[in-house]
């Protein structure tokens, strides 16, 4: 059975041998980073520095509440607002594959600034056994890159530390928890952000659709399970679908964006089962996104699908 106390000693004490120097660390403030972040800094300290970059893919106030967290933990930290790059490095790119390699290899350079800055040696990520494993290689098949595995590019100055490269994200929040860390039960946040969570080209526009439906979709839910009305899911989030379908508004014909609303329960991220969510739930989701975004959606769908055959993601 995992210890994550002797977990905590075990790994403190390796990076207090082999990081020597300062570190960087990519802090998204999910369970992982975050996680992280308490170890590196435990090891180091202050030789550590926590780096958020706001790519444009954020949910909703999501930057603004990382940076809190930083300030919290106690971190140093550098906050980097690189959305303007990542839109542009993004345009025209609807594959998802390449979507996350663009993504993966941006970080790494944005953070290689960073370093050469800072004069830092070593980069440390929040890579988990899932991350890996479905970024294939060697004998395993590709499922889908993950941005900080299959996206890294060949060459990279930065040294890689990742304290928690076999554990699953139940042994992760183990260790969050001894840590006392808020965001222990936070439902997990992809890497790329929005970007897979929008099908064909993340553009501006198409963002702010996804992030304001993400939006809806996690408030109406938080507030379900708040009232008793149904269990927490593991991860929930609105997905734009890049078809649009005819509607009616008023007594006119309209043309609209589909919306896909997703909800899972895990335990290790590997294998899960669609929620679910009362009736209700769902009609009020579809009530709200509809209403409130008008001029852009007016079908929203509920995928009810297990994994495998499909994944978390739809990208």
């Amino acid at each position: 059975m995992f210890n994550a106390e002797k977990f905590i000693d075990k790994t403190v004490e390796k990076i207090k041998q082999e990081v020597k120097r300062k570190a960087l660390i990519a802090f998204s403030g999910g369970v992982d980073s975050t996680v992280c972040a308490a170890l590196v800094n435990k090891a180091i300290g202050k030789r550590l520095i926590a780096v958020h970059v706001d790519t444009g893919y954020m949910r909703k106030d999501e930057s603004k509440n990382v940076k809190i967290l930083m300030e919290k933990i106690g971190l140093n930290y550098h906050f980097i607002d690189a959305s303007k790059e990542f839109y542009t490095a993004l345009r025209g790119v609807e594959d998802p594959e390449e979507k996350r390699k663009i993504i993966g290899e941006k970080f790494i350079r944005i953070f290689e600034k960073v370093a050469e800055e800072e004069n830092i040696e070593f980069l440390v990520q929040g890579t988990i056994a899932p991350d890996w494993i479905e970024s294939g290689g060697a004998l395993r098949d590709t499922i889908k890159s993950h941005h900080n595995v299959g996206g890294l590019p060949e060459t990279m100055k930065l040294k890689l530390v990742e304290p928690l490269h076999d554990l699953y994200k139940d042994e992760v929040r183990k260790i969050a928890r001894v840590f006392k860390l808020q965001v222990s039960e936070r439902q997990p946040f992809p890497g790329p952000g929005l970007a897979i969570r929008i099908i064909g080209e993340a553009t501006p526009e198409r963002t702010e659709i996804a992030r304001e439906a993400c939006y809806i979709v996690e408030k109406e839910i938080e507030d379900a399970v708040g009232k008793g009305f149904m269990e927490m899911p593991w991860q929930y989030f609105a997905v734009l679908l890049p078809v649009k379908s005819v509607g009616v508004q008023g007594d006119k014909r309209a043309y609209g964006y589909v919306i896909a609303v997703r909800a899972v329960h895990s335990i290790d991220a590997m294998t899960c089962a669609f929620s679910k969510i009362p009736n209700e739930i769902i009609d009020k989701i579809s009530t709200r996104i509809t209403n409130e975004m008008k001029d852009k959606i007016n079908r929203v769908v509920y995928d009810v699908t297990n994994k495998p055959p499909s994944t978390v993601e739809w990208e």
